[in-house]
């Protein structure tokens, strides 16, 4: 009986750290695909001013720092990087417009932005290259359409965003759209609109029983899409105790699509607070969370035979 073993992750966000992790995952754990649900790209530049003393100044986490040397410079943008902010390193002209031209500054992130998910892409193009393992990574809500285009046509990697594509033996379909969220992202749409798109994709599959379904957004009413409810100023509400009151903020669309089609398995991101499992119905729905901003990979083992899951396991490191 042919056996297939998925990595799965989300929510990467920029994180240089997390994805180097994950790209040596597929050694690590002997894996057949690796597959990242969404949200690639990072959501910060930070700026490193370089002084004319040939010292650098950057304000970071909290923390003003002096960087007195090349080799200081070069441990804080890996430090920066690892936890999916972007560096610019910019003379004091260069940092003036960036201060006072928001479009700089936007066109400035935009391709620091690009230039990641080029770098990323060419990683894993070399390190996967004869392994016979695929990486297939595609945009989430989040994510800028820019970035689409850097992700095709390519050897291992394949971006399987709105498509139907085949991990070993197993249909796939993918969607890397979310339900709207109060930050009106990139690629945040209508329930009615996300569940036309889903039925389409769901048609073309030949064997749901042994499908897999790789959407960016959890299914409603679950322990997977549980995040802090926010209130006017986008601030967690507080609970007694010192905790957050949580809320459900997941997909109806996704929850009906499950519910309807019972496919095999499927694998979500988005909610980064809610690492975890449900059924419903025949149909194992996984969510690994994702801790980005420490550096730390989150992530799914699934290993599949046929038309079952045979066994899976949430990773940490």
């Amino acid at each position: 009986m042919t056996r297939t073993r998925i990595f799965y992750t989300s929510d990467l966000h920029g994180s240089e750290k997390c994805f180097g992790k994950f790209i040596n995952a597929a050694k690590i754990y002997k894996t057949d695909a690796l597959i990242v649900g969404g949200d690639l790209t990072g959501k910060q530049i930070i700026p490193i001013f370089k002084r004319s003393d040939k010292t650098y100044q950057v304000q970071f986490l909290g923390e003003n720092l002096t960087l007195k040397s090349e080799e200081e410079l070069q441990k804080t943008k890996k430090r920066i990087q690892s936890i999916g902010y972007y560096v610019h390193v910019a003379d004091e002209s260069d940092m003036q417009a960036l201060h006072q031209d928001e479009a700089r500054l936007q066109e400035t992130f935009g391709a620091k932005m690009r230039e990641t998910i080029i770098n990323w892409v060419e990683l894993a193009e070399r390190k996967l290259k004869g392994s016979g393992v695929n990486l297939y990574m595609m945009p989430g809500n989040d994510d800028d359409w820019s970035i689409d285009p850097l992700l095709e046509g390519h050897d291992v990697v394949i971006n399987p965003n709105e498509k139907v594509v085949t991990v070993r033996n197993h249909e796939m379909i993918s969607l890397g759209y979310a339900n709207m969220t109060p930050w009106q992202c990139p690629r945040d749409i209508t329930e009615e609109k996300l569940g036309e798109i889903l039925e389409g994709l769901a048609l073309k599959v030949q064997r749901m029983d042994s499908a897999i379904f790789n959407l960016h957004a959890p299914p409603y009413n679950t322990n997977i899409d549980l995040a802090p409810e926010l209130d006017e100023n986008f601030r967690p509400k507080a609970a007694g105790g010192g905790g957050v009151v949580m809320k459900n903020v997941g997909s109806t669309s996704v929850r009906k699509a499950i519910e309807t089609h019972q496919p095999l398995l499927t694998m979500h991101g988005h909610i980064h607070d809610s690492k975890g499992m449900c059924n419903i119905g025949r149909t194992l729905c996984l969510n690994p969370g994702s801790e980005y901003v420490d550096g730390i990979l989150r992530g799914a083992i699934v290993d599949i035979e046929e038309n079952k899951v045979k066994d899976y396991l949430f990773t940490s490191g």
